[in-house]
């Protein structure tokens, strides 16, 4: 008789505040199977919520020279507050979507968050397509060079919007990923190809930025843009 093993429970125990600066909260989310580092950008009390997650090495900036930490401070601006999250384990792919998740939870629970968004790059688009269609909570994803492996979930996604965004000279995820996710994905969903742009986005970041920004801004309905 072959036992099937416990999935594993991940749970977000604490919230760890280090300090603030320049109005962005230095965080670490503990869990019961490790911490995450964050750093929060408020807005309004309870203003929707844009998770950032990296790529396959995490990290909290995102591509094109920092393009996380300069959107979010945009965001806020618009009344659009902002999570940017390090995995505790980068690269391995589920466990990166149950931090998602679990980041998810977070400002929907303690920030009181009406709406949120998921934006991820790379190894993060699949991140946030996964986590998207497994969180009922998550009103918009955004995925920017994203691989197409782990994002078998994207027509699940449905009818919450998604928009693709991929550089036609993308030298480690060719184009050819977001289009076949764009075909397997169904309605609202969008995709966007930047001519000449490589995998970081840096050649076209300030269309990105443009882009990005105005898109999360229409799907993420701020008191005063009411």
């Amino acid at each position: 008789m072959t036992r099937k093993s416990k999935p594993i429970e991940f749970i977000l125990e604490t919230v760890t505040l280090h300090g603030v600066a320049g109005n962005v909260e230095e965080l670490t989310l503990h869990t019961n199977h490790g911490e995450m580092p964050a750093r929060f950008h408020p807005a309004q009390p309870t203003a929707p919520v844009v998770v950032w997650v990296g790529g396959a090495g995490g990290g909290l900036d995102g591509p094109a020279c920092g393009l996380y930490p300069r959107l979010a401070a945009q965001l806020s601006s618009f009344g659009i507050a902002s999570l940017r999250v390090h995995y505790r384990r980068p690269n391995y792919l589920e466990e990166c979507v149950a931090d998602t998740l679990l980041a998810v939870q977070y400002v929907v629970q303690q920030r009181q968050a009406p709406q949120v968004a998921l934006v991820g790059h790379s190894f993060g688009g699949a991140v946030v397509i996964a986590a998207g269609a497994l969180s009922a909570e998550v009103t918009a994803v955004v995925a920017m060079s994203s691989q197409t492996y782990g994002t078998d979930l994207a027509p699940q996604l449905s009818p919450r919007p998604l928009l693709l965004l991929h550089g036609t000279a993308d030298e480690i995820l060719p184009a050819a990923c977001s289009e076949l996710i764009f075909a397997r994905a169904r309605e609202p969903k969008e995709l966007v190809l930047y001519p000449d742009c490589c995998h970081g986005l840096d050649e076209c970041r300030e269309q990105v930025d443009r882009d990005v920004v105005a898109w999360l801004r229409q799907q993420l309905a701020a008191p005063h843009q009411a």
